[in-house]
C-alpha cells in the first residue's frame, strides 16, 4: 500500500503549480484531497509555513520555503514526521534543480514537469522502506517537529478567506485576473430576470407619470414617486446580484428584498393587493435563486 499519493509543488505567492507527481491512482478521496490542494495553494501567502489537514484516510502536509511550497497527500497511518520528512527530502532535491530566479519568472502553470521523475524517486524510496534513507535526518525533523508543530488547518476559513478576497478583486480590475464564475444561469433564473425587468419598468414608469402630476401640484405625494424609483433601483440591483459574484451575498439580497417589500405596502393606496403580492413574489423569488445560485468550481486536475 502506497503511503505517499500525490506531490504538489507550488510557487506561494500566486499559487502557480510548478510541478507535481504523475497520478496513478483515482480514488475518490484521493480527488478530493487534490482539489483541496488547489483551494490552499490560493491563500498560501496567508498560512504558516507548516501545516496539516486531516482527512478521512488521508491527510495533506504541506512546507513553504523561499516563495515555494511543498505538498502532499499521504495515508493516515504514515507518521507525521516521515511526511515532513519526505517534504524536506523533496525541497532539497527541487532547490538544487532550480534557481530562485528561474521559478520566479516561470510564467505558465507546471513549468517544470521533468522534476516529477525525481518526485517519483522519492515517493518509490517512501513507499518501499518506509522512510528516509538517514535516520539523522528523521531525527532532526522530529526534533524540529516537538519544536514548532505544524499548524491544523481549518479547510473552510481557507474557502471563506478565498471567497471574501475574490469578492474584493472583483469590484475592481484585478491584475491577477483572479474573478470567480457562477454556475450557469437556469431557466428559473431567466424567468426571473425577465419578471424583474418587467416589475423595473412598470415602477419606472408609474414613478414618471405621477412625477408629472406630483410636480403640478405642489410637490403631493413626492414620497410615492420616490417609492417607485427606490423599488426600480433594487429591481435593477436584483438583476445584477444574480448574475453576477458579490462579497456579501446574502446581506445585499436580504436587505434589497427588505427595501422592495416596504416600497410596495407603502404603495399600497396606488396598487391594489394582487399587484402588491405580485412585486413582492417576484422579488422573493429572484433572491431565493440568487441565494442558491453557487460559485462554479473547475473540476480540473492539478496532478499531471
Amino acid at each position: 500500500m502506497s503511503l505517499i499519493l500525490f506531490a504538489f509543488v507550488v510557487r506561494v505567492r500566486d499559487g502557480l503549480p510548478l510541478s507535481a507527481s504523475t497520478d496513478f491512482e483515482h480514488n475518490k478521496e484521493l480527488q478530493e484531497r487534490k482539489q483541496q490542494l488547489r483551494t490552499i495553494s490560493k491563500s498560501l501567502p496567508r498560512l504558516p509555513e507548516r501545516g496539516t489537514v486531516k482527512g478521512q484516510k488521508l491527510n495533506i502536509y504541506f512546507v513553504s520555503s523561499e516563495g515555494v511550497s511543498y505538498m502532499s497527500v499521504c495515508h493516515s497511518s504514515l507518521p507525521v514526521a516521515k511526511a515532513f520528512c519526505f517534504l524536506e527530502d523533496l525541497r532539497w532535491e527541487f532547490t538544487a534543480c532550480f534557481n530562485s530566479t528561474v521559478i520566479s519568472l516561470a510564467a505558465r502553470p507546471y513549468p517544470f514537469l521533468e522534476f516529477d521523475t525525481t518526485i517519483q524517486k522519492l515517493k518509490q524510496q517512501y513507499n518501499q522502506s518506509g522512510g528516509p534513507a538517514l535516520e539523522v535526518t528523521l531525527a532532526e525533523v522530529q526534533e524540529d517537529l516537538r519544536i514548532r508543530p505544524p499548524q491544523l488547518i481549518n479547510l473552510d476559513e481557507v474557502e471563506l478567506t478565498n471567497g471574501t478576497a475574490n469578492g474584493h478583486l472583483e469590484q475592481g480590475v484585478s491584475s491577477t485576473g483572479l474573478n470567480q464564475r457562477l454556475e450557469p444561469v437556469t431557466t428559473p433564473g431567466i424567468l426571473s430576470l425577465v419578471l424583474n425587468i418587467m416589475c423595473a419598468s412598470l415602477n419606472v414608469i408609474r414613478g414618471v407619470h405621477l412625477a408629472e402630476n406630483t410636480f403640478q401640484d405642489d410637490y403631493e405625494g413626492i414620497w410615492n414617486v420616490a417609492a417607485f424609483f427606490f423599488a426600480f433601483i433594487c429591481c435593477a440591483l436584483q438583476c445584477h446580484l444574480y448574475l453576477f459574484h458579490s462579497s456579501l451575498k446574502k446581506l445585499k439580497s436580504f436587505l434589497l428584498l427588505g427595501v422592495i417589500v416596504l416600497c410596495n405596502l407603502y404603495l399600497l393606496g396606488l396598487r391594489n393587493i394582487w399587484q402588491l403580492l405580485f412585486h413582492i413574489s417576484v422579488a422573493s423569488l429572484s433572491t431565493s435563486l440568487t441565494l442558491t445560485r453557487r460559485i462554479h468550481h473547475r473540476t480540473d486536475d492539478c496532478g499531471v
